[in-house]
Formats: structure tokens, C-alpha cells, sequence
């Protein structure tokens, strides 16, 4: 069963360090329909409310060195036993008991990553996971169920 491995965010008003992801690891969330999660600073843009990657990805890409810990390959949620890699934009993915995400599009990355990785981009090309909106909020937590929901007309 695919499951929450992780939740982290990025506090409102923080400035982040040029060295690393301010992220601030999470038991449980607020997710905010149209938002993302509550207070993060990441949160609101319409197009890119969370990003979410897959725990299995994060393990192969710590074996090449690296650094994976909650947050610092600028992901959100970490999702167990699913490829998060691979799902097309419009898959629809419902996270614990009532909250549903959208994915829009295969995560890319951007120079910071590289800087703060200290590795090129082309390294986690199609490794990245997804951006996804929140199309109905709840609260969310570690350990939660995470399924694929039948495509929406």
C-alpha cells in the first residue's frame, strides 16, 4: 500500500539559507485547496502548489551520493511505494482520508538544486517527481494511505 513517508515545508517569512532547503519536517499538514499546505511559503502559485517524490527514488539517488534527508531535494511529500515519477499530468491522487492533489507536470529542478546538490541537473533527469495542485483540502500525516484515484472526465 502506498503510503506518506514524509511532509515537510518551508516556513512563510525564513529566509532560506544559498546552501541548502529550509524545510521544517512535519508529523501532520493542513493541505489548503488552491494552496498547498498551510503556511508554506511554497504555497498559493496556481500552477505549482506541492511537489511530491517517490521515497524509492530518494533511496537510488542517495547510492549516488546525494543528500536526501526530508526536504533537500526541495520535495514536499514523499510518497512510499509509488512511482511518482512516471504518473501523467491529471492523475489525481487522494492522501489520507479526504485530501486530493492534481498532478500538473514532471518536476524539473532548477539551479539552486543543482548548487545546493552540488551535482547537475542532468543527474536526476525524470528523477524529480511531480508538481501537483490541491484540489480538495484535509489534513494530512505521515503514515497515511495514498491512492490513485480513476481518471476524471
Amino acid at each position: 500500500m502506498s503510503q506518506i513517508a514524509s511532509i515537510v515545508y518551508k516556513p512563510i517569512g525564513v529566509p532560506e539559507p544559498p546552501d541548502a532547503f529550509l524545510r521544517v519536517d512535519l508529523d501532520e499538514a493542513l493541505l489548503i485547496e488552491g494552496y498547498g499546505i498551510e503556511g508554506d511559503a511554497k504555497g498559493g502559485h496556481p500552477n505549482r502548489q506541492l511537489n511530491l517524490m517517490s521515497y524509492e527514488t530518494l533511496t537510488n539517488l542517495r547510492a549516488l551520493g546525494f543528500y536526501t534527508e526530508p526536504g533537500q531535494m526541495g520535495e514536499q511529500i514523499v510518497i512510499h511505494q509509488l512511482d511518482v515519477d512516471h504518473l501523467p499530468s491529471g492523475t489525481r491522487l487522494q492522501i489520507g482520508a479526504q485530501a486530493v492533489v492534481e498532478v500538473i507536470k514532471p518536476r524539473t529542478g532548477c539551479d539552486h538544486f543543482s548548487a545546493i546538490q552540488r551535482k547537475p541537473l542532468s543527474m536526476v533527469e525524470d528523477q524529480m517527481g511531480v508538481i501537483a495542485t490541491v484540489i480538495a483540502g484535509g489534513m494530512i500525516r505521515v503514515g497515511d494511505p495514498v491512492k490513485v484515484l480513476p481518471q476524471h472526465v
